[in-house]
């Protein structure tokens, strides 16, 4: 009856429909601890457009290639403000970050050469680890002009940093879904301590590279984006329109580090794992990559234009393995409808990546992995096909698709061709764990680390 009632009232309203939701809480419960997936079993007994009610806070949860396209290109302009969220409030310093893009071919010579030394010795490695340090060294060189290693916030500490500003943005926040009451939460859950010294810890971090910057006697090999944005601050104060701060540099570099770290080593360890499972997929890239790249004894760039297979795998692992499975929301600014439901101002906007990557109405067999689904097929991840939308689309795309998906071409691309792989400790096909990281988190991590053995051929 209770089920009755409240599909008659979302009806009755025009609202999407929505599970039965308790009092105070709402649909808080039902995300469970992978929300990304509860919101796919959600789906499909309330439709590819569903209303869910977060504490306060009315969500729309789109799970659908033509729900999506509704919402982020026919009604892009309706729905591109970010909602008022409080850790991405304080990391972000108030919602003045934007976002960015290149990087340094050295950093890819380093990745083999770290990795040799394990193969003399037939030892397994820990590509999670090796990746992730490949991503966060060249998203270092574009913001600072400095390598990874030896900086300030090295290794794991970093990565420590960057995984606990993620988990922030991604968490539970009391405050958000409870105005009246869900700040006392907080407080005594010691989130606001955590968010605050995650904060601090970055911020004097960048304050130290802006002040090397700004300092002339230091030593600079190029021009990197801290100088761009410098000069912009310099030339707004030159004309009396000192709009743009040193706080807007700040939020701009935690930009570029937590969306081309984390995010573009994760998609290389699924599509590391996914070949480690399928040997048979395994040779055919390392096939491709090596018959093309020849006795060179390197990988470039402009390599990576021919290797047709490649480009499949890296799709292929966006399809079922979206490093950001749930898009950041984006908060309605007018009314509107989609799929014939009004969507109001001041709703939340969530768009389930993981869920599209999955339906069966456009993608065949969708729980495999098979990179030639996209042979002769046009379907790509620049947000124009919304089956595909890892990077989003509209005016709230990732502006560092290009940084991303050249570190993953060149990187697995040096991978296949240096080396072979195989399992450690008679580890067989089906051992492999394909788990995600549970937690409310911006990422699907893997649970566990991906180590290899690898044997080095060149």
């Amino acid at each position: 009856m209770k089920k009755k009632m409240n599909d008659r009232t979302t009806q009755k309203k025009g609202l999407p429909p929505s599970p039965p939701k308790l009092p105070i809480i709402g649909n808080l419960l039902q995300l469970g601890q992978l929300p990304h997936q509860s919101l796919l079993q959600l789906s499909k007994k309330y439709g590819p457009v569903m209303l869910l009610h977060l504490g306060g806070i009315p969500t729309v949860v789109l799970s659908s290639a033509e729900a999506a396209r509704e919402a982020l290109k026919v009604h892009d302009l309706a729905c591109c403000s970010r909602p008022p969220l409080a850790s991405s409030r304080r990391l972000l310093y108030n919602y003045r970050d934007m976002g960015f893009a290149p990087y340094g071919k050295k950093k890819f010579a380093f990745l083999v050469n770290s990795i040799s030394h394990s193969s003399s010795s037939a030892t397994p490695v820990d590509l999670s680890e090796k990746l992730f340090a490949l991503t966060a060294s060249v998203t270092f060189r574009i913001a600072f002009g400095k390598s990874f290693r030896g900086s300030d916030l090295d290794n794991e500490r970093f990565q420590e940093v960057v995984h606990e500003a993620e988990a922030m943005l991604g968490s539970f926040n009391a405050s958000e879904y409870f105005p009246t009451v869900g700040w006392i939460i907080d407080k005594f859950s010691s989130r606001f301590q955590r968010l605050e010294r995650i904060f601090h810890e970055l911020d004097n971090f960048f304050k130290h590279v802006i002040d090397l910057h700004l300092n002339p006697q230091t030593k600079k090999e190029h021009e990197d984006i801290i100088d761009v944005l410098l000069k912009i601050e310099r030339e707004q104060t030159k004309f009396g329109a000192a709009q743009f701060t040193k706080d807007n540099i700040k939020a701009i570099l935690m930009n570029i580090f937590l969306g081309g770290v984390d995010t573009a080593a994760i998609t290389m360890i699924w599509a590391m794992t996914e070949l480690a499972k399928n040997p048979r997929l395994m040779k055919k890239a390392q096939n491709e990559v090596r018959k093309f790249v020849g006795n060179k004894g390197k990988v470039t760039e402009s390599d990576t234009n021919h290797l047709l297979y490649l480009k499949m795998i890296i799709k292929e692992t966006l399809r079922l393995h979206p490093p950001v499975p749930l898009l950041i929301p984006r908060e309605t600014m007018s009314r509107f409808k989609i799929n014939g439901y009004d969507i109001y101002p001041k709703m939340l906007l969530q768009v389930n990546v993981w869920a599209i990557g999955r339906d069966p109405k456009y993608w065949k067999n969708p729980e495999e992995f098979i990179p030639e689904r996209f042979i002769d097929s046009p379907i790509d991840y620049k947000g124009q096909h919304f089956q595909l939308l890892s990077f989003g689309a509209g005016r709230r795309g990732c502006p560092g698709i290009y940084m991303a998906t050249t570190t993953m071409e060149l990187a697995l691309a040096n991978l296949l061709y240096f080396f072979d792989w195989k399992l450690p400790y008679g580890m067989k096909e089906e051992d492999i764990n394909m788990e995600e990281l549970v937690g409310l988190c911006l990422t699907t991590n893997k649970k566990t680390p991906l180590s290899l053995v690898p044997i080095k051929l060149f």
